[in-house]
């Protein structure tokens, strides 16, 4: 988070707002299922760890946090809803 405060994508408050919302969600360790990751991963030209999240909510139909609008961009168009930090 704090790269991207560093290069002014989002200042302080909205880093505080998406931490407490982040705080809210509760967490649990899940199986990733990497077939879905390697092909989420080669349609949208992600990194693997981006994959792994999108492949994550779509699996468990949880909302995916980010502040990363490429990550965005791509979760959406694999299906998965965004969950959407108040501006």
């Amino acid at each position: 988070m704090t790269a991207l405060m560093k290069r002014r994508r989002i200042n302080l408050s909205r880093a505080r707002k998406a931490l407490t919302a982040y705080a809210a969600i509760p967490i649990r360790q899940v199986d990733v299922d990497l077939v879905m990751s390697i092909e989420l991963a080669a349609k949208h030209d992600l990194y693997a760890y981006d994959a792994y999240l999108i492949s994550c909510a779509l699996t468990m139909g949880a909302p995916l946090l980010t502040l990363d609008r490429g990550l965005e961009r791509a979760a959406a168009e694999a299906g998965a809803q965004i969950f959407e930090v108040p501006a």
